[in-house]
């Protein structure tokens, strides 16, 4: 039986013909992991860490039981299965066990409260998911109200309290299944695995991935800029429910036998420093953000970074000053590029010979990318454009969407990003905003907007305006410009009163890292909101 899902992007396009991809007509994404027995690297490391380490046999032995589970519980072809697991090896084998056995998992951040999981479970109509047993309590009746949820599979510790009508103890329960489980006959274009954007002009988006997405990243990124040997040891601290952390630690260390070095919990610096001590990677792949903070941290200087040969960043310009730090601190010049999610990893990079600081970087081979007009038409170089990207990792849809899928993925499978960017006469790709209102704060999508909107419900604020601003490093942050009902607030408690409301009211990242108290906003003639003159205060 085939689920097939109607890839817009040709089979023969112009970026397949590049690299020279081609998968058959039935393919499943599992073999990411599971062809590594066929070369003989069954007894070779794949998970490394802190919550302990697996053979490529033994994580493909808790792949089958986990699909042979899934399949016990009444999933047919093309059942999701909602994921909400930090990164333990609990995850890369639950996610192969589902995708082996026809199902399709999602990919879901963790920090996402409970009334946005309920729309996660409500949208994708799934009735199982797999939760580590910290963040159990997400799952209230708020989460499972009017959602097809069924069972709850607990991992990585006791169930807490939950509103599930069951739940299930991953350890004991695996146990009663068979490591034996063929690969289900999906066809190429079959759904794979979702993931859901950040939702910040709205409600979140389902991206849809087919099961040759995974092969096709690898082979245009990791085959060309990564060059990975089964001898390297991947250390992603972006976790695996993000697409680049999902690429860094699971697509591209497994097509090419290497190891995954798994952090859970917080990125702090000494636990980051540490497990580079002890694992001794030999890629690191982190945002902007995550650089300046490693390169002012204690430790620092006293971590030994010399089994690093690669040090990668995506998601947010990245600035001089964090370039310079990084690399006066361990020798390595970081990689820069940019992805998203629905082309599910990155697609502009610059390389380790040839790269230009302040740039997205060079085309990345397999990707067609072209900078065009409002009108459609291609522009020159050195001239602005919105950047379209199509290559045959592409999302197909947007789950149940329509509207959104005809206004993103455009005739041709090519993608409309809505990123404004230059061209330099050598190819490098130089960001110059959105072309709407979006900006990303620490990696994630943000609408100024939402969290004005949110702040304005807060009884203590008066009127308010929030919007994006630039740091002296080149990276966004958010402000926001408060009039407070008591003017005579301690600004420094309102301030953490504030930020803590938004971060409790929508996802932790969109909270304004600055308010600025003021008497009252500036105005226009008409009695708008004056935003040039805020952009100044």
């Amino acid at each position: 039986m085939s689920n097939e899902i109607r890839d817009q992007v040709p089979a023969d396009s112009n970026g397949a013909r590049e690299i020279g991809f081609a998968v058959p007509d039935i393919y499943n994404a599992s073999r990411v992991l599971f062809d590594n027995l066929a070369k003989g690297r069954g007894d070779k490391p794949a998970l490394i860490g802190p919550a302990g380490t697996r053979t490529y046999a033994d994580l493909c032995d808790e792949a089958r039981r986990w699909g042979n589970g899934f399949a016990s519980l009444g999933l047919t072809r093309g059942d999701r299965v909602l994921l909400f697991l930090d990164d333990t090896p609990a995850y890369p084998a639950a996610f192969f066990g589902a995708v082996r056995a026809g199902f399709v998992p999602l990919l879901i951040n963790t920090l996402t409260p409970p009334d946005l999981l309920q729309f996660y479970l409500a949208d994708s109509g799934a009735t199982v998911a797999v939760v580590d047993a910290e963040f159990c309590a997400r799952f209230n009746a708020e989460a499972c109200k009017d959602t097809k949820l069924h069972t709850l599979i607990i991992a990585n510790g006791p169930a807490g309290d939950h509103a599930a009508p069951r739940a299930l103890a991953a350890a004991s329960w695996l146990a009663l299944f068979p490591v034996e489980l063929a690969e289900a006959d999906t066809h190429r274009n079959e759904m794979a695995f979702w993931m859901y954007s950040s939702g910040s002009t709205g409600r979140p988006k389902g991206i849809v991935h087919l099961q040759h997405d995974m092969a096709y990243s690898d082979l245009a990124f990791a085959k060309d800029i990564l060059k990975l040997t089964p001898d390297d040891i991947c250390f992603s601290v972006p976790k695996i429910f993000f697409a680049y952390g999902f690429g860094n630690s699971v697509t591209f260390p497994f097509s090419a036998g290497a190891a995954t070095l798994l952090l859970p919990g917080q990125p702090k610096p000494a636990a980051i420093f540490a497990a580079i001590a002890q694992y001794r990677p030999t890629l690191f792949f982190g945002l902007p953000t995550l650089y300046t903070a490693l390169t002012k941290a204690a430790g620092a200087e006293t971590t030994d970074f010399s089994s690093l040969r690669m040090a990668l960043s995506a998601a947010e310009v990245l600035s001089a000053e964090v370039f310079n730090g990084w690399k006066t601190l361990t020798g390595l010049e970081i990689v820069e590029g940019l992805g998203s999610t629905e082309v599910l990893h990155i697609y502009l990079s610059n390389r380790t010979e040839r790269k230009k600081l302040g740039a997205a970087g060079l085309r990345v081979p397999g990707y067609e990318v072209a900078l065009r007009d409002k009108d459609g038409r291609d522009v020159a170089d050195n001239e602005e454009g919105i950047l379209w990207v199509r290559g045959d990792s592409n999302t197909p849809l947007y789950w149940n969407r329509p509207d959104k899928s005809a206004e993103t993925i455009r005739e041709g499978g090519w993608i409309y990003t809505g990123d404004r960017f230059v061209r330099d006469a050598d190819g490098f790709h130089f960001f110059r905003g959105r072309a709407d209102d979006l900006i990303k704060i620490s990696g994630q999508w943000v609408y100024p907007l939402e969290v004005e909107l949110c702040l304005a419900d807060h009884p203590d604020i008066r009127e308010c305006a929030v919007f994006a601003a630039e740091l002296p490093d080149r990276r966004m942050t958010l402000k926001a410009v408060v009039v407070m009902n008591n003017r005579a607030v301690n600004q420094g408690d309102a301030t953490r009163r504030l930020q803590d409301y938004v971060k409790g009211k929508l996802l932790p990242y969109k909270y304004p890292r600055e308010v600025i108290f003021t008497d009252e906003l500036p105005k226009t003639g008409t009695g708008k909101i004056d935003r040039q003159a805020l952009l100044r205060m």
